[in-house]
């Protein structure tokens, strides 16, 4: 085996003042009271941003579930009440009885 006794390998220093530019780079830049900062709104955005969707995702379930108590049965009976009626008219004109209007029923 060849020795490398005379080469000199780029990155291999143990010498922490020799570090290379890239790691000095990003020594100082996460060092900065700006990178701190981002960072830190970073996270609190974050934070913010998942409160604000558990926070939708409860009132989405609240609203859903309101709908299928309340305006679904509501909507239902209209329907159902709509077919009567059109089965009567129906009826009524194979009958050949004079079809009823609607302001004639009485409530």
């Amino acid at each position: 085996m060849a020795s490398n006794s005379g080469r000199k390998r780029i990155g291999s220093s143990n010498d922490s003042s020799n570090a290379g530019v890239l790691a000095r780079v990003t020594g100082t830049v996460s060092e900065s009271s700006v990178y701190r900062k981002g960072k830190q709104t970073a996270n609190d955005a974050s934070f913010v941003t998942k409160k604000l969707l558990k926070s939708t995702g409860k009132a989405a379930w609240i609203v859903g579930t309101t709908f299928l108590v309340l305006a679904l049965p509501l909507i239902i009976e209209l329907e159902r009440d709509g077919q009567l009626d059109a089965l009567e008219l129906q009826q009524a004109s194979l009958l050949g009885t004079p079809p009823t209007t609607a302001s004639s029923k009485s409530y």
